[in-house]
């Protein structure tokens, strides 16, 4: 694709993607998956081996693992080479995130070292500041935390007390406040800080280092999950931060926030992809050994139906990760062309997909708890128990619906803002959702499909965003700009605008794998795309319905009833024996090669 022409954040909802146009997994070249190759080593040799030991937090174990990764490269993926790292592009950078995904509570303190605690110098510090900090963050020699949220402030995060106030001499801001579940707290070196400069309405942002005067760490947290982790409140009191450590400009910090914060959102997409195929894996392989009623329950129907519904929510989610990774880097190029430097141009490709950051978030951090949770039943008693892997991974997962921001204010973000985009004139969406609800009367009792898959599936994923285009021209001609205060139907919207974007995206992918595959090898992916469709479809017309008895007058109610039984129907087809297919290769491979 043109760079020029690549395609703009939430777009997607109005224009037409070409498979050719995505990126998908298997288009990796030899160095990306000789980098990945490193990971998988590192997990297997230093990581795994030691997991119930991070969980006892046996002190220096997690910061002594993240050095070593940092000797390995792994912590300088994304930094520029200049200041010592791979200067890897963000779709190579996902890959590490999705490998190391897998790495439980390490995952975590690597993701806050790598991303939230690295990015913000790497994004926003100028010139010396790089100098100083990003060459030992590469190397491991320092490791970095993020620390916005406080014990007033959590979603809110403006609303934070933290506050810096300049001395006398003018050489250092006296920070005083607090800071509450900071990941790597416990061990980190340097720091981002947010507070307010005086009577700011606005955050800073400031480089604190963890040995200057006036800074204390709490004890580490005790925590449902994610045990491992460090996880500390840090305290400041008259701490002293020199002014040359204020990270941008005064008033930034908000903004660097925010942007620091959807950065994670995509990358936390990213990690549990290795998670849950870790998790798939365990559940193939008891079910493999348990045997009852004198054969394995891999034999089981209710158990296929479960394995089968893992692998296809896994690998959706997958695919929509490295389709919008491509997005961001053809962003970045593009903007790197309009005249940005490197740093600059990857920031505001990063927020310029932030619709879809948030969807993916939100999806993918509810599909590694559905595959979790059916990992546990499928274990039965033994998934209850410390003694299997899984009960780890239950634990560990629930956290991902509240990092980065939590899964309600991601849903509103995702609605929200795409209809702000439309207002504003950045993607047609009113233009288009006018010329829908024009017709609203025409619609067909049935979808008027050809007989070509692709063709009728391509219908199919086009009908579901026409139905958030039915609905949302509806919704703003009923609430106007006070649309963004009925969070239910945002909600509605956001579920509907999600599920459109995860079905285009496995449709685009198995219809570029239709040329990889052959045979049986390509039908499989059929039968995963046809069960993904299936649910959507249910998914996007319980939201519609729920939705349009909202807002939609009764005397109207019956047109736009007809339009979405029309725009949410799919092709008849046995479901049960599809899932049965896609479970029935999971069980004979015993782990996710899909």
């Amino acid at each position: 694709m043109d760079n020029k022409n690549a395609i703009k954040g939430g777009e997607f909802i109005v224009k037409e993607t070409l498979a050719e146009e995505i990126f998908i997994p298997e288009d990796f070249d030899e160095e990306p998956r000789m980098i990945a190759q490193t990971c998988q080593d590192f997990l297997d040799t230093e990581v795994i081996p030691n997991l119930d030991r991070l969980d006892a937090h046996e002190k220096g174990l997690m910061p002594n693992l993240l050095k070593k990764a940092g000797e390995l490269g792994l912590l300088g993926i994304s930094i520029p080479e200049e200041y010592g790292g791979f200067g890897q592009n963000f779709t190579t950078s996902m890959l590490v995130a999705d490998i190391l995904g897998a790495g439980y509570s390490f995952s975590v303190g690597y993701s806050a070292d790598t991303g939230i605690g690295t990015l913000p110098i790497m994004y926003y510090g100028n010139e010396k500041q790089k100098q100083k900090y990003l060459p030992k963050l590469a190397s491991g020699e320092f490791l970095g935390a993020y620390c916005l949220t406080e014990p007033g402030a959590g979603s809110d995060a403006n609303s934070g007390k933290t506050k810096a106030v300049l001395n006398e001499a003018g050489t250092h801001y006296i920070l005083n406040g607090s800071k509450m579940w900071i990941t790597n707290g416990g061990f980190a070196d340097v720091l981002t800080v947010f507070a307010k400069i005086d009577d700011d309405r606005i955050l800073s942002a400031f480089i604190v280092e963890r040995n200057f005067p006036g800074i204390t760490f709490g004890a580490e947290e005790n925590k449902m999950g994610i045990k491992g982790s460090s996880t500390v409140q840090i305290f400041f009191n008259d701490c002293e931060v020199p002014v040359e450590n204020l990270l941008g400009n005064r008033g930034d910090g908000f903004r660097i926030a925010l942007n620091i914060l959807n950065l994670g959102r995509i990358k936390l997409g990213a990690n549990v992809i290795g998670a849950s195929k870790t998790a798939i894996n365990q559940s193939v392989q008891y079910a493999n050994e348990r045997k009852q009623f004198r054969t394995l329950i891999s034999n089981f129907g209710a158990i296929k139906y479960k394995l089968a519904q893992q692998v296809i929510k896994a690998f959706a989610n997958e695919t929509a990760v490295y389709r919008m990774s491509k997005n961001v880097d053809d962003a970045v190029k593009r903007n790197i062309t309009n005249g940005m430097n490197k740093g600059q141009a990857s920031v505001e490709a990063q927020r310029e997909f932030v619709i879809e950051a948030a969807l993916i978030k939100v999806f993918g951090s509810e599909m590694l708890d559905y595959v979790v949770d059916e990992g546990v039943q499928i274990h039965g008693g033994m998934g209850f128990s410390s003694e299997t892997p899984i009960e780890r991974a239950y634990r560990d997962s629930r956290i991902n619906r509240i990092f980065e921001g939590t899964n309600e204010i991601n849903r509103n973000v995702t609605g929200d803002t795409l209809i702000k985009k439309g207002l504003k004139g950045e993607i047609p969406l009113f233009e288009e959702a006018e010329k829908i609800a024009a017709d609203i009367d025409k619609f067909p009792k049935n979808p008027n499909f050809d007989g070509d898959y692709f063709n009728d599936v391509k219908m199919i994923v086009n009908n579901f965003k026409t139905t958030f285009l039915l609905l949302v021209d509806a919704a703003h001609k009923k609430f106007g700009k006070k649309l963004s205060r009925e969070q239910e139907i945002i909600f509605n919207f956001a579920d509907i605008i999600m599920e459109s974007y995860i079905a285009e995206s496995f449709y685009l992918r198995v219809k570029r794998l239709q040329n990889i595959k052959s045979g049986k090898a390509a039908d499989i992916y059929r039968d995963m795309l046809n069960v993904y469709l299936f649910d959507s479809a249910n998914i996007i017309y319980k939201q519609g319905i729920e939705a349009m008895y909202s807002f939609i007058d009764e005397s109207e109610q019956e047109d736009y009833l007809k339009a979405l039984r029309c725009l949410t129907k799919v092709k008849p087809f046995n479901v049960k024996e599809a899932r049965r297919r896609i479970a029935d290769k999971l069980i004979d491979d015993n782990k996710y090669m899909f």
